[in-house]
């Protein structure tokens, strides 16, 4: 039996899976001396709603009682009936068309009336709760007495690799609820611009590893303008995120049989065939605008692989490229838009520039950060492990922008300030972690760029740390001189702000445990090297020290000699003070890699204690993200 079932399963394995990605116009039409199929109304009892309904069956050419078909249930949407399909689809000619170009595996198709209910016509406000119901109670009428009748009436195959179920809008919806609910009876899931009757993503897969294990094929697509997308996109999102294998197809389009068409066409092509899981993400004509866009803008794109398409306008330029780490030459069409499509990007926010005749620009369809010394480009690109800062329904901090004026340089200075969720509510007094940016960027990276109030947000509602107030300070303190101009008396200046300063106002203006037991500092790059510096000379202030993609520079030794004999004549007082001194790195891509090497075995010959991690992605925000989340998981505790 399992033998006989193999090999009719892979019986088609000459029929590759479709090489086009989307239906040739006229496609939905009658072609002329072509074999077709056939179209019964046929009715069947359902016990589930106690009355008799009726469904419109489709058979292939040739159909013969004398050989078994695979079956797809094909569902209607909201304002429809078993013949909503028919009336605006034409799925019978699409079908044919199939078979004469040998696309297609033969198959039945069933067009049931997905509205379970004893009278239902779709007459009257189809959007009553009686008739919506309908649609859930469907379920049952489904599995008890449709699939059944079908198979006692037909010549069909009963088990699950040989059922598929698809359908449009509230179809689609009911499509994905029963068929990812159920994997025990279909193999092959569709949703076409699915409705929001689409269950919550914790409902709709249950069971991850057994969706993972038992789907043949998981299709999701809609129609760019269509106004339901969200739905049809977070379940992408939820299934990117927990990679179980899918299509997710957009095209231009909006909520209407045009996309649907297309949807059954493409879907159609897939089923009761081997399927190859490594190019499922190439199927899709438009990516997904990137959540850094501005409002309305359709570019930057993100493909299903994370590769992006980039856009712009400028018909009057020689020559523009994207720069994003690698250059880009981006094409000329004939309007005077430019577009490419990158390799596939690493998760995370990146900064990129527009290049125009050689010119660094910002991309006016995304938002800009204040990042490389300028207001730069970025794009956020969907992570796969990127859930411990994504928007969550848990409790959340506030970020406060706070202007203080300095005690150490007279100055009007800003900070950036996140209070845990409560804080407003409470008379407690929290530990405080003062945090530091890189060189180029200021007291905002941290709460744009960096994510800090959704890392802490879920950390906080997961027990995972413990409820803080984050400073994230402005470390630029006059030095204009780069790399050259950097020097021990930059980095007092710093001390200087941070210890007369910054710490002053915020014990001041917040409710802190002003001890070094509930205070901590960190910090990135430059802010890394910062750290080290006035962190390490004031253990008396602060019980741990974190040190993001940093270390002392090698090649400096009248910078860096002078901190390593400090830390010679003060080690043990360093190693009592610090419960954590955390030191992180990019890995061997990260361009701070090699220093902190270097000062890591400094400080093994010292005797200093301290703990080192590595996550790959060399120096970039999605590293320092991570850097965070592990960090302040050891915090106060």
């Amino acid at each position: 039996m399992a033998l006989s079932l193999a090999v009719a399963l892979f019986t088609s394995s000459a029929y590759a899976q479709p090489t086009d990605k989307e239906m040739p116009k006229g496609f939905d039409q009658v072609r002329p001396g072509i074999p077709t199929g056939k179209l019964d109304s046929v009715q069947y009892v359902s016990k589930t709603v106690g009355t008799t309904r009726k469904a419109l069956v489709y058979t292939p050419p040739g159909y013969s009682k004398k050989k078994k078909y695979p079956v797809l249930y094909l569902l209607h949407g909201i304002g429809g009936d078993e013949k909503e399909w028919l009336r605006g689809g034409n799925p019978q000619m699409i079908l044919d068309n199939l078979y004469a170009d040998k696309k297609l595996e033969p198959m039945i198709v069933v067009m049931p009336n997905g509205r379970a209910m004893k009278d239902d016509r779709a007459v009257g406000n189809v959007f009553d709760k009686d008739k919506v119901e309908a649609f859930a109670t469907f379920e049952k009428d489904l599995l008890n007495d449709l699939i059944p009748f079908v198979e006692k009436k037909y010549a069909t195959l009963t088990d699950r690799e040989h059922r598929a179920i698809a359908g449009l809008s509230m179809g689609g919806g009911q499509s994905l609820n029963f068929g990812l609910g159920h994997l025990d009876k279909f193999a092959w899931v569709g949703g076409f611009s699915s409705a929001p009757n689409t269950k919550r993503l914790e409902e709709l897969v249950p069971n991850l590893e057994e969706a993972k294990k038992r789907l043949k094929l998981l299709w999701i697509s809609c129609g760019d303008n269509d106004g339901l997308i969200t739905f049809s996109k977070r379940t992408h999102d939820y299934l990117y995120e927990n990679n179980v294998p899918h299509i997710y197809y957009v095209e231009p389009g909006v909520h209407d049989f045009k996309v649907w068409k297309n949807g059954l066409y493409m879907f159609s092509q897939f089923l009761f065939k081997p399927v190859d899981g490594a190019s499922l993400t190439k199927y899709t004509l438009l990516g997904s605008p990137a959540s850094t866009n501005v409002r309305s803008a359709k570019y930057p794109q993100i493909l299903p692989d994370n590769r992006v398409v980039f856009r712009v306008k400028a018909p009057s330029a020689r020559k523009v490229q994207i720069d994003l780490g690698k250059k880009y030459d981006m094409a000329k069409d004939t309007a005077g838009f430019w577009t490419v499509t990158t390799d596939s990007v690493s998760g995370g926010i990146h900064y990129y520039s527009l290049l125009i005749d050689d010119v660094a620009l910002a991309d006016p369809a995304s938002e800009t950060f204040y990042g490389m010394g300028r207001m730069a480009s970025g794009i956020e690109i969907p992570d796969r492990t990127g859930a411990f800062y994504a928007m969550k329904e848990v409790p959340h901090g506030d970020i406060r922008i706070k202007q203080y004026l300095s005690k150490a340089s007279n100055t009007w200075r800003e900070m950036y300030v996140y209070t845990p969720p409560g804080y407003d509510q409470s008379a407690e007094k929290y530990p405080v972690l003062y945090l530091l940016h890189g060189g180029g960027e200021d007291q905002r990276g941290w709460a744009t760029q960096g994510k800090t109030n959704l890392i802490l947000d879920n950390l906080i509602a997961e027990k995972k740390a413990k409820p803080m107030i984050i400073v994230m300070l402005d470390g630029n303190l006059g030095n204009t001189g780069g790399l050259a101009g950097f020097n021990e008396n930059v980095l007092r200046a710093f001390e200087n702000e941070l210890k007369q300063g910054a710490i002053p106002f915020v014990e001041s203006n917040f409710r802190v445990q002003p001890d070094a037991q509930n205070r901590a500092l960190a910090g990135l790059s430059l802010g890394g090297l910062q750290t080290l510096y006035a962190g390490v000379k004031n253990t008396d202030l602060f019980s741990s020290l974190g040190v993001f993609s940093s270390g002392w520079f090698a090649n400096n030794p009248k910078l860096s000699d002078p901190q390593y004999e400090f830390m010679k004549d003060n080690a043990s007082a360093i190693n009592r003070n610090l419960k954590n001194f955390w030191i992180s790195m990019g890995g061997k891509e990260d361009i701070a890699h090699q220093n902190c090497q270097v000062m890591m075995k400094k400080f093994d010959d010292l005797g200093i204690k301290y703990q080192y991690s590595e996550y790959p992605g060399g120096h970039t925000w999605p590293v320092w993200r991570h850097d965070l989340h592990g960090y302040a998981q050891v915090l106060f505790k």
